[in-house]
């Protein structure tokens, strides 16, 4: 099916655009402002920024969050950095090699002119955040410092020890804070949006379930923005916390949102590993740690045999029997290639029997040369509380002297292996981060503009901000011009009671299934489809096997799925059903994308395509696009694909190289 869809990127060089975007765009004037009203559903770095900068300027808002407090939400969870192209290092740094080294990491999936304004205001959400008292780490003289990240050979990403999310969140938290006391933001915590309500064919609203008294509510506004995070948890084990969910933009899907890319799912290669089947979610281990640390497997399978068994130790193998295959592969990069590339290469080391826990799916990531070089002191001082977090979670200190063989000293290394991180995909967006529905905008995680086929790391924090703080403010303006005239909207009107009665009817035929399965075991069952045939490699006769198997998990969702309590009051099992409801729906529709997609790019790989050498082998001639998913009217049809070409005018497409 045939269909042009208008991206609205602005007229000249890509350097010039986004500049003389906002010089032609439409603006609302201060008295009109406080006359227009704007839903944000989220308070991560995306919702947070986006819902004080828009109450500051005047419009009233309406913030909703699950958490019982804006500070709980998941960005709080980010450790490593945030990228900005400052030069601080003067190392060569640049707006333009910002800019590149992103679609670069993005294995040249991403929209061009998103991708360069989203480098261009990078040096803002610096200045912004170091007027708002965040934390950032400072050479001795006092300068801010950087570190290096994954995808790049210069220094970029500003950080606070391995609380860069936090201190970023409490910084869009205090601004946000104000504009709640000034009375521009009205906060609604623990509120989940179930509905979005489109009135003649505007977004003008969403209901949403008060997750303390079980009630729904109804919320009208001008524009409604979602900033509610990616769909990882569609995997059932992921980094994400438990509470991360989909159910926002799937409502929004279902509502006629395109979906775009959602087989770009992003596996982080730092992470703990599974060590057992009762676990509700991993523990990420920072990328930063791959600045001091280097990831390895033994050179001889009957060492790597001995580490399985337990009969031997990582610090028991000197360092001439230690393969150092990141260093070895990509001599460029090393330890830093984009998490793609090293996911991919850890799974492989372990396919092939070297793995070095008790499960082969672990390598070993070693602080013991700069320990050597720097001083633990050094690098607990980069790194402490990661250090902690590690020896809280495995009670192995990656800190501790372990063993001394033949003068050399070795000392505890990390054990890591990739895991479900961070999601590429999301809600379709133009340049404008207005979705294909007039008055919806998505921001932050949950669109798909910016990353491409994948993440480079230190750049999720970087997004979330500057769609906030730099970029919504102006783009909403240009739709809300026009919407002066249009008053206030009842929320009594009929589609607000259509919108209402259909999450009841959903919500009371969930209660009534009455089975015997509770919704974790449904879960994981659904993860562990995920994970074997839609995860790091894919094939074609699995992704068949994975529709299939979904199609039947739906099934025994309808048919064997236990609540307990009632629809009245709090009740989590409830509102763990609702979302599980729609990890079902993500996870079809991951791998409808994947099935389609015959190529391997980025966080996308299938094993029919790639190089001699393992390497992703992409089919720019056939799917240099963006692509687009509609939905049918049932979760039961497939999705309607439609593509977005993509058009480079500043960068030559070609083969990513890490290794010179």
């Amino acid at each position: 099916m045939t269909k042009i869809i208008d991206s609205k990127i602005p007229e000249g060089p890509i350097a010039e655009k986004w500049t003389n975007y906002k010089a032609h765009q439409k603006l609302v004037n201060p008295a009109n402002k406080r006359r227009l009203d704007i839903i944000v559903v989220g308070t991560g770095l995306a919702g947070a920024s986006a819902a004080a900068s828009l109450g500051e300027m005047g419009f009233r808002v309406f913030n909703f969050c699950i958490q019982d407090s804006p500070r709980r939400a998941h960005s709080i969870a980010a450790q490593g950095g945030i990228n900005a192209a400052k030069n601080y290092q003067n190392d060569g740094d640049s707006v333009y090699r910002l800019f590149y080294d992103t679609v670069k990491g993005g294995d040249y999936r991403a929209r061009e002119a998103n991708v360069y304004r989203l480098a261009e205001v990078s040096n803002n959400i610096i200045d912004q955040c170091v007027a708002q008292g965040v934390p950032f780490a400072r050479e001795y003289g006092g300068l801010l410092a950087n570190r290096s990240f994954g995808g790049a050979q210069v220094s970029r990403t500003f950080y606070a020890k391995g609380q860069t999310g936090q201190q970023l969140l409490l910084g869009a938290y205090s601004a946000l804070s104000r504009q709640v006391g000034e009375g521009t933001v009205k906060l609604y915590t623990r509120y989940e949006m179930e509905e979005l309500v489109i009135i003649d064919g505007r977004a003008r609203g969403i209901i949403a379930k008060n997750l303390v008294t079980g009630k729904l509510e109804r919320f009208a506004a001008h524009a409604v923005v979602i900033a509610t995070g990616g769909y990882g948890n569609t995997y059932f084990l992921s980094t994400n916390a438990m509470a991360c969910n989909c159910t926002a933009a799937m409502s929004c899907y279902r509502k006629g949102a395109w979906f775009a890319n959602p087989a770009y799912v992003q596996i982080h290669p730092t992470c703990i590993p599974v060590h057992g089947d009762k676990q509700s979610k991993l523990t990420l281990m920072s990328e930063s740690l791959r600045n001091d640390g280097r990831i390895w497997v033994p050179k001889k399978i009957e060492d790597a045999k001995a580490l399985q068994a337990g009969t031997k130790k990582g610090s028991d193998i000197p360092e001439e029997d230690r393969d150092y295959y990141l260093e070895r592969r990509y001599p460029a990069f090393g330890n830093l290639v984009p998490r793609d590339v090293a996911s991919r290469a850890a799974k492989e080391r372990c396919d092939h029997g070297f793995g070095v826990n008790n499960t082969g799916l672990a390598v070993f990531l070693d602080f013991s040369e700069s320990i050597e070089r720097l001083g633990i002191d050094v690098v607990r001082q980069r790194y402490g509380n990661l250090f902690d977090m590690y020896e809280e979670i495995t009670d192995v200190n990656p800190g501790k002297l372990a063993n001394e063989i033949n003068g050399v000293k070795y000392y505890n290394p990390m054990m890591i292996y990739p895991a479900i991180h961070y999601t590429m995909g999301g809600i379709w967006v133009d340049y404008e981060l207005q979705t294909s529905i007039k008055g919806l905008f998505a921001i932050g995680e949950c669109n798909f503009s910016d990353h491409g086929a994948n993440r480079l790391g230190a750049s999720a924090l970087m997004q979330g901000l500057a769609d906030g703080y730099f970029v919504l403010p102006y783009t909403i303006q240009n739709y809300l011009a026009d919407q002066i005239t249009v008053p206030r909207f009842s929320t009594d009107l009929p589609e607000f009671a259509e919108a209402e009665k259909a999450v009841q009817d959903k919500i009371d035929h969930l209660m009534n299934i009455k089975g015997k399965r509770s919704v974790d075991s449904i879960h994981k069952e659904l993860g562990h489809i995920m994970w074997e045939y839609v995860g790091m490699g894919r094939t074609e006769a699995g992704l068949k096997t994975a529709l299939t198997k979904l199609k039947e998990i739906r099934k025994v969702f309808e048919t064997e799925l236990f609540i307990p309590g009632s629809k009245e009051g709090l009740n989590v099992e409830l509102d763990k059903a609702i979302r599980l409801n729609d990890f079902i729906t993500m996870g079809e529709l991951i791998a409808y994308d994947a099935l389609n997609r015959n190529e391997s790019c980025g966080g996308h790989f299938r094993e029919e395509y790639q190089t001699e050498e393992g390497e992703a082998k992409r089919d720019d001639a056939n799917y240099f696009y963006v692509s687009c998913w509609e939905y049918q009217g049932s979760d039961d049809k497939a999705p309607v694909l439609y593509k977005e070409p993509l058009v480079y005018e500043a960068i030559k497409v070609q083969t990513r190289n890490y290794k010179s």
